[in-house]
């Protein structure tokens, strides 16, 4: 006899606040959730969220920021809300990104890159908001070839939600048969909500990928149980496929789901690989000149 599929719930795991806070550069003052939270597993294939700001800097001729420093083996994800920032590296690539803007980059077999508040930015001042996620790649992948995606606010699918409930940007994956812009080597569903308050929306998410709801502004629950405020973060178990979220206040959040990738994860400053062998190999390519420097 034939059965139904039941679509159920992804469980929620757990409520998190930020397990350290602390100055990236002189530019980004950020609360990290992961790692400092020890959720590897329950969070893959995505290894960092640091949440930056929202904070004002003042007028300056000397743009803040990061200098020039490697990564190997992962890729960076940089979502901006308010601010405007600049990025070069050394695979020739180089970017501008403002508001709603995201910048994609794959660091693969390694570059070395730098990330400063744009120039006129700078010397206007301003408020710096926006969001760093790193996201693993396969051991396949890892010494890929680096490559680079600036995803601007215009090339993101925005649904208006029914009711006039909110508004889900659609950064990669899909939703509703819109797709995302960005090209990602493992199947990830990343999505920038607004909710308003008193509004909720219902999410169909793969069964068997880590799902987590990130709160940046305002107050939400999952699922109708565990409850999440600023700069927090509810992490779901990979069973179910139905994340229901209720905005309690009018709330903008961050939904992070991937397929999780099944492998060791070394890691070492700016190097993730599998294997110590493969960092020490990593810091010694970095020091040798073999990932390139800025002129």
């Amino acid at each position: 006899m034939a059965t139904t599929a039941t679509i159920t719930a992804k469980e929620a795991l757990g409520v998190y606040q930020p397990g350290s806070t602390h100055m990236v550069g002189d530019g980004f003052p950020v609360r990290n959730l992961f790692p400092s939270n020890d959720l590897d597993r329950e969070v893959s294939p995505f290894l960092m969220l640091d949440y930056a700001g929202p904070q004002y800097f003042s007028a300056t001729d000397h743009p803040r920021g990061v200098g020039e420093h490697p990564h190997r083996g992962f890729e960076t994800v940089t979502i901006v809300y308010e601010g405007v920032l600049a990025h070069r590296d050394s695979a020739g690539h180089a970017g501008v990104i403002g508001p709603g803007d995201v910048q994609w980059m794959t660091a693969a077999s390694g570059v070395v890159h730098e990330e400063f508040h744009e120039k006129e930015f700078a010397k206007k001042g301003g408020t710096l908001h926006a969001i760093q996620l790193w996201i693993n790649l396969p051991r396949a992948s890892k010494m890929s070839a680096p490559r680079y995606q600036t995803i601007l606010n215009a090339d993101i699918p925005a649904i208006n939600l029914d009711g006039g409930a909110g508004q889900l940007r659609v950064i990669a994956g899909s939703y509703l048969g819109h797709k995302g812009p960005a090209r990602t080597f493992t199947p990830v569903e990343l999505y920038d909500l607004q909710l308003k308050a008193g509004c909720q929306e219902q999410l169909s998410l793969p069964e068997g990928h880590n799902t987590s709801v990130f709160v940046l502004q305002g107050r939400a629950t999952v699922n109708g149980s565990h409850e999440a405020g600023e700069a927090e973060l509810i992490v779901c178990k990979r069973n179910g496929s139905r994340v229901t979220i209720d905005a309690k206040e009018e709330s903008r959040i961050l939904i992070m789901s991937g397929e999780p990738i099944e492998e060791p994860i070394a890691r070492y400053g700016p190097f993730v690989m599998n294997t110590k062998t493969e960092l020490i190999e990593a810091i010694q390519d970095y020091q040798s000149g073999k990932m390139g420097h800025l002129s």
